[in-house]
């Protein structure tokens, strides 16, 4: 008994420490993450009083990478310099406009018509990849289908196309998810419509745009601009700074919480050593090639080494060093045709020889079993290609006459045919061959014709991308942790960093930032650089450094640092650098131009007199449009310019960039005549409505995607 009591004893204790571990482990598991353990965990944004939930974000995110990958494939140079960073915030910017559109299109009571889900599902030319996928499911089950009509009427029809309900049970479930979908987009469609359809000119905007184009004004116009102000003459107190900051505050407001920072990149390239290290391993390469009949053993082929052999056309050689050597190298030869700071190439030369490029074929695609012997027959009897549709069923024979089939193309040898086929063509003698057999037919062929030999050359071509060694990481990391170690706080970051070596970026980041840009307004990123927004956003308090981040990419590997000098979620701050250097520049002016104004007003009498005060020869503007700047740059002045009457005094005007004097000495009209179409155009570009702003209204978006990227 007391041995059994000593076990339930422990069994309570081991129950408690398990339960105080799964809880910490839990805690800090949430502590990590960032995310409250009893909060909504699993919300990437919210609209207002809408939630995007995480299992949303991913499905859009994976149909955005879907039709990257696809857009990779069918065009590879269009998105070869795209940055896959960008692809979660732009998967959450259209969840947040369909969210907002849904909204409102719930609000109208905007329906989606039978007429208009019927023209999408069933009668589109192109069917959805989801409406595909179906058509695919039913070809498994040997149900052929030619359009979305038949698809719909055997799903929801199966006994009378010979399938069960449990069979087409998992299709009808999806069809009427597409069909949802539907609705939804053809609704966000209509209220599309009828938004845009808000922004449309009157005759009154129309005429109004026509008549500020045509009305002409000539004006004696001269202009001293302030140039470059001397600080001492023209000082700015605090006072006048938070006076001129109230005034433009509405400039500086910023849509979500911001931080600023300071951004250190090190950018790591390869060391001497790794140059020594290198130039060995080329010379190691090419030695291997010579003594060796074969390729490069296992030893080299571990460092990195890309080997390929190619037969290639003297037209599709590789430029430079590389055709210079295989033109002109005998056979077995070896060079090390390319060293640099990236690497090198090593050649070995093989063989030459003159080779058909491209032959051109007769086809004839035959279906069936037994068909294919009768056409075969028949063409080789002497039935001629045009007369074959005449004779078989054009269901079942295609014909497809002087076809040019490439055997090399740009990157060597196309295996569009195989050599024992060419070869069988080549011995038929202008008789019709069968070129291959499927289940379903074949495929029948006639040599036509060849194109004339061209050169082609055989080698093997071994390339080294060199990148910083591991040593070489590592002293770049160490050199870093040193810098921060003495630096870990964000005003010794930013100020000792150029002492040692280091260029200090500042950026403004938000829970929007895809990533780290390269270059401030530009939509380019450091490589695995969304990590360091994640940290900034979640962990980063003003004043604190970060850790060290590396980005993970071979080609170019870099290690960052980021410490965050403020931040701020409704205006940005008059001591921000940017804003405070904005509002000095405009005090400054400010007060230069009310100086110039005393100076220049005695002398007005004449537009002449005030040029001469001012040290400028004074503009004759013959055509000055109101709808132009017609060379006053400063919009406030051009406004005041169109409103002054003909004939008057001389107007002072004290502008942004400068001092304007100018008098109207009369007025006339364009002859253009008035065309509507042009001004409606004209007022669309004129005003631009930001529909996505219309329709988000006064709503509150709240944006958690970087606690979902970039890892931990």
């Amino acid at each position: 008994m007391a041995t059994l009591e000593k076990i339930r004893s422990k069994s309570v204790f081991l129950l408690v420490v398990i339960f105080a571990a799964l809880l910490a482990f839990i805690l800090g598991d949430a502590i990590t993450n960032g995310r409250n353990l009893f909060g909504d965990h699993t919300k990437v944004a919210k609209v207002g009083g809408d939630k995007i939930d995480l299992m949303e974000y991913q499905r859009k995110r994976e149909e955005l990478n879907q039709q990257l990958e696809m857009a990779r494939q069918q065009n590879p140079q269009q998105v070869a310099n795209f940055d896959a960073q960008l692809l979660p915030q732009m998967a959450l910017d259209q969840l947040i406009s369909e969210k907002l559109v849904d909204n409102a299109v719930e609000k109208l009571g905007i329906p989606a018509s039978a007429t208009m889900l019927r023209q999408y599902m069933l009668m589109s030319p192109q069917p959805s990849a989801e409406q595909m996928a179906i058509v695919r499911q039913l070809q498994s089950m040997n149900v052929n289908v030619q359009s979305m009509e038949q698809v719909h009427n055997v799903i929801f029809n199966p006994k009378a196309n010979n399938l069960t309900q449990a069979q087409v049970e998992p299709l009808q479930k999806a069809w009427l998810a597409l069909e949802a979908d539907m609705k939804k987009q053809i609704a966000r469609q209509a209220y599309a419509q009828l938004l845009a359809g808000t922004m449309q000119a009157n005759d009154l905007d129309k005429q109004a745009l026509y008549n500020d184009a045509v009305a002409l004004e000539q004006v004696s116009l001269a202009y001293r601009p302030y140039g470059q102000l001397d600080e001492k003459k023209y000082p700015v107190s605090d006072a006048e700074l938070k006076k001129a900051y109230e005034e433009e505050k509405s400039h500086f407001k910023v849509e979500e919480p911001t931080k600023a920072v300071s951004f250190i990149a090190v950018n790591i390239a390869p060391s001497e050593s790794d140059l020594a290290a290198s130039t060995q391993l080329a010379m190691a390469t090419a030695k291997a090639l010579r003594d060796s009949a074969a390729t490069l053993g296992k030893d080299l082929r571990k460092e990195g080494l890309s080997v390929e052999k190619r037969s290639q056309r003297e037209s599709d050689l590789p430029g430079g060093s590389v055709k210079a050597f295989v033109t002109s190298a005998r056979r077995d030869s070896v060079s090390i045709v390319g060293t640099s700071s990236r690497g090198f190439t090593v050649v070995k030369m093989g063989s030459k020889a003159q080779h058909v490029d491209s032959v051109q074929l007769n086809i004839v695609n035959v279906a069936g079993a037994a068909l294919p012997a009768k056409v075969l027959a028949s063409l080789n009897g002497g039935l001629s290609l045009d007369s074959i549709s005449g004779k078989f069923s054009p269901d079942s024979v295609i014909a497809q006459k002087e076809q040019w089939i490439a055997l090399y193309g740009a990157n060597g040898k196309v295996e569009a045919l195989r050599d024992e086929q060419l070869d069988s063509l080549r011995s038929a003698n202008g008789k019709y061959i069968t070129l291959l057999t499927t289940g379903e037919g074949a495929v029948l062929a006639q040599l036509a014709k060849q194109s004339a030999p061209k050169e082609v050359y055989d080698y093997e071509i071994v390339q080294y991308d060199l990148h910083p060694s591991t040593e070489t990481v590592k002293a770049a990391r160490e050199k870093l942790e040193k810098f921060l170690a003495a630096n870990s706080n964000a005003a010794d970051f930013a100020k000792n960093a150029e002492k040692e070596g280091y260029n200090v970026q500042e950026f403004e980041l938000t829970q929007s930032s895809n990533a780290v840009p390269r270059m401030q307004g530009y939509n380019m990123y450091y490589p695995d650089s969304r990590q360091v927004v994640r940290w900034v956003m979640i962990d980063g308090k003003p004043g604190q450094v970060s850790n060290i981040y590396e980005s993970k990419d071979a080609a170019t590997p870099a290690l960052y640092a980021v410490a965050v000098n403020s931040e701020y979620s409704d205006y940005v701050p008059m001591n921000n650098k940017d804003v405070k250097a904005f509002l000095t520049d405009k005090v400054r002016r400010s007060k230069a131009g009310d100086e110039m104004m005393k100076q220049y007003q005695s002398k007005t009498g004449s537009i002449q007199s005030v040029a001469s005060a001012m040290g400028v020869e004074p503009t004759q503007l013959d055509q000055f449009r109101f709808s132009s700047r017609s060379g006053v740059n400063d919009p406030a002045v051009m406004g005041q310019v169109a409103g002054t009457k003909a004939g008057g005094k001389v107007v002072l005007v004290k502008g942004e960039d400068g001092v304007y004097a100018f008098v109207v000495n009369g007025t006339s009209k364009d002859s253009t005549p008035y065309d509507a179409a042009t001004y409606e155009q004209q007022y669309r570009q004129l005003f631009n409505p930001d529909f996505q702003k219309m329709v988000k209204g006064s709503k509150k978006i709240e944006n958690n995607i970087y606690k979902f990227e970039a890892g931990e």
